[in-house]
């Protein structure tokens, strides 16, 4: 059994009870992250892709358009929900050149040198151990693959002052460096690029985006936030104070409101791109 075996259940267990949910409560933060990584990376028609953490497939949606008929990305997820969600959309939308299927990120099982491109987007400080799978990644590509790594950028205050309710209840890993993005690899662009170079990629650069995130209301934000992985700050949360806590953060929330009672925050991201 692997060493990370542990880690990599909990984290499975976490997206399998969220899956339904998770990019389906129509708020556009996924899709418009995956599709600026996708443009940050440049697609080739013909180029072979692996997405590592596909989740429901905002990445392979985007990618597959560009890739054409003559290429393909293969989708990994450790959450087999996730990944049965993937492939459904992927029959749906006959994404020809699509396809998904269950795997380690911190260590996939997929054949060495066979990618033009590996890209893996708001996954990375979900793994155990960041450096060595971005090890693990680099034997995939073939020479001269590229890597793209999407991670949050700076927080926005007005969101960090809601998230800031769930700080007494929650453990010391959910508000480390990897979820606060605050010190550590996570911290900053030239961060995260000292630990792809790291790992042994080279012309490591940062593109940078913003996405506006909007919520219709109250309401709206709390289904958002029991949909991603901030579900586990919400299952920290004792039940008897959850109300209470909900009350709170939609204070905090609606001093950020518009006239039409919706809230906008910009999620600030990075795609730390490589070449192997």
């Amino acid at each position: 059994m692997s060493e990370f075996a542990e880690a990599t259940s909990a984290t499975a267990k976490v997206f399998d009870s969220l899956a339904h949910t998770y990019d389906a409560v129509g708020v556009d933060f996924f899709q418009p992250i995956a599709a600026s990584l996708c443009e940050a990376m440049h697609p080739h028609p013909g180029e072979q892709w692996l997405d590592i953490g596909c989740g429901r497939g905002a990445v392979l949606r985007a990618a597959s358009q560009a890739l054409g008929t003559t290429g393909h990305i293969t989708g990994i997820d450790i959450s087999e929900a996730m990944v049965s969600l993937a492939d459904e959309m992927i029959r749906q939308e006959q994404l020809a050149n699509a396809s998904v299927h269950v795997d380690d990120g911190q260590q996939p099982t997929v054949a060495q040198g066979t990618f033009d491109a590996v890209t893996s987007c708001l996954v990375l400080f979900f793994l155990p151990r960041p450096d060595l799978a971005l090890q693990a990644w680099r034997p995939l590509l073939k020479p001269h693959g590229r890597l793209g790594v999407t991670t949050f950028g700076p927080v926005d205050a007005r969101w960090e002052h809601v998230d800031e309710v769930f700080k007494p209840f929650v453990p010391a890993d959910m508000v480390d460096a990897r979820t606060t993005g605050q010190v550590g690899p996570f911290a900053s662009d030239e961060a995260m690029e000292a630990l792809v170079a790291a790992s042994g990629y080279r012309e490591v650069h940062t593109v940078n985006a913003v996405i506006d995130v909007r919520f219709a209301s109250p309401q709206h934000w709390y289904d958002f936030s029991w949909s991603t992985g901030q579900r586990r700050m919400w299952m920290a949360v004792p039940e008897d104070r959850r109300a209470r806590v909900r009350a709170q953060a939609e204070e905090r929330l609606m001093e950020s409101a518009s006239k039409d009672g919706s809230v906008t925050f910009a999620q600030a991201v990075r795609h730390t791109l490589a070449t192997a």
